[in-house]
């Protein structure tokens, strides 16, 4: 798996990427018409107020995303079953939303040369495997609430290393060994969980080494890929059809992508590294007192 990932890294152009990504979204598009006019029939399309709350959450959710490398599951998740959305529902909406989003977030990553291409392909080729086979789990064999709080408290962990090192200093040279190992588990925990690829992919990344900006536009635009085949898992096994979530993430996190992509540039690494370390000790605290409390 190695050899193939450097093999693609050395031949395969950032051009190429983004036009696979351009691809792959203009036929998810084509799926999601198809089944919604399928759904819907002749039927007129209407909204309600909560729509524009679905786009204040991909916004809000997709902000962070871009400019920390992680969160936009987890927010998004949380924030949708907050408003009664069912837990297969959000976890299907999010990863189908993330297409677009990650794609938009992706492509702007690409344009401000926020991506270190060895090891993009070092973590997608397993991500995209991992999350598949965590999509088909978590739609046909086990509910992924019952792994969260043990996720959590790794990230509560990894999170308080990051925040160490931050303060400390990271070291010069990077130690990446078995990137593969943590695409796989952070593909699959991303789809069982709802959420998780930016949080263990991008902490574990920062925690040998690697440089804030380049691995968040790598792990962003890797999400894309992990994204897509997962959702495609989705759509075998649950109904997508219910628009207005999906939709509105999409539009939020569109007008966000951007933005969260300049973010990055902009912001010390240092400054990175600690809002990162300190946004997942946060998050995962909150929801290991949730499940125990």
């Amino acid at each position: 798996m190695e050899r193939i990932a450097i093999s693609l890294s050395d031949n395969i152009k950032f051009r190429t990427i983004a036009i696979f990504m351009v691809i792959m979204k203009l036929a998810l598009i084509g799926v999601l018409l198809y089944r919604v006019i399928s759904a819907y029939g002749s039927e007129t399309f209407t909204f309600d107020n909560i729509f524009f709350y679905y786009i204040g959450v991909g916004f809000f959710a997709q902000l962070i995303d871009g400019a920390l490398g992680m969160a936009y599951g987890a927010t998004c998740t949380s924030m949708l079953m907050g408003v009664g959305v069912p837990p297969a529902y959000a976890t299907a909406s999010v990863h189908t939303a993330e297409v677009f989003t990650t794609g938009v977030s992706g492509l702007s990553h690409i344009y401000f040369g926020n991506i270190d291409k060895k090891l993009f392909f070092r973590i997608v080729i397993t991500g995209v495997i991992g999350a598949m086979i965590g999509a088909y789990l978590i739609s046909e064999v086990f509910n992924g609430d019952f792994i969260k709080p043990f996720i959590s408290v790794y990230m509560v962990i990894l999170g308080s290393i990051i925040l160490y090192k931050a303060f400390k200093g990271k070291p010069k040279n990077p130690v990446n060994k078995n990137l593969g190992i943590i695409g796989l588990y952070g593909g699959f925990l991303d789809a069982i969980g709802g959420g998780g690829w930016g949080p263990l992919v991008t902490s574990n990344l920062l925690r040998k080494g690697n440089p804030a900006k380049e691995t968040i536009g790598t792990v962003n635009t890797a999400e894309f890929f992990v994204a897509f085949f997962s959702t495609a898992i989705f759509m075998i096994f649950i109904d997508t059809a219910a628009w207005q979530p999906i939709a509105g993430l999409i539009i939020g996190g569109i007008f966000a992508a951007p933005l969260g992509a300049y973010l990055v540039k902009i912001i010390p690494a240092s400054a990175l590294m600690k809002i990162i370390g300190f946004v997942i000790v946060v998050l995962s605290l909150i929801n290991v007192f949730r499940f125990w409390f």
